[in-house]
């Protein structure tokens, strides 16, 4: 069994559009053909999951107007590949834990806006079907992917 202490507490998102697609963003600076996926990012000490997830979510797209629709209630881990050299695995992560949240876009369009936020994540964004999200992501995310997508599949209009 995994010790899920060496595991980064995260977040993810998946944004439901109403008509059913869901958000994808590409990572800023990587070259695909794996660099889509879903908000995600990590949770501060004391703060509440949800609320990680609205301001991670805000933070990269600048979405705000949104409806929680679900959330997983187990983590789901994915471990860091051998050599991967990123400043999580640095500072000891063996990789991340995450609890997921399926929120329901409410606003226009206009609101998305990549640059909201110092850091940017994404270079570009579209909507897609929820079940190609493991064929988008990094490989070593791929089985955490299909763990988002069986748990919100059932949101699916």
């Amino acid at each position: 069994m995994t010790d899920l202490s060496l595991y980064r507490p995260n977040v993810g998102v998946v944004l439901f559009h109403p008509d059913g697609r869901v958000w994808y963003g590409r990572r800023a600076g990587t070259p695909g053909p794996h660099n889509w996926q879903f908000p995600q990012g990590g949770v501060d000490d004391g703060e509440d999951h949800e609320a990680a997830a609205r301001r991670e979510l805000a933070e990269e797209t600048g979405v705000t107007s949104v409806e929680l629709l679900a959330q997983t209630r187990e983590w789901i881990a994915y471990a860091f590949p051998a050599g991967h050299g990123g400043s999580k695995q640095a500072r000891g992560w063996a990789g991340q834990k995450q609890k997921w949240f399926a929120f329901r876009f409410a606003g226009d369009e206009a609101e998305i806006d990549l640059e909201r936020h110092g850091e940017i994540e994404f270079d570009a964004w579209r909507w897609g079907s929820l079940h190609e999200a493991p064929d988008l992501i990094v490989p070593f995310k791929r089985a955490a992917y299909e763990q988002v997508v069986q748990a919100f599949a059932p949101l699916v209009v």
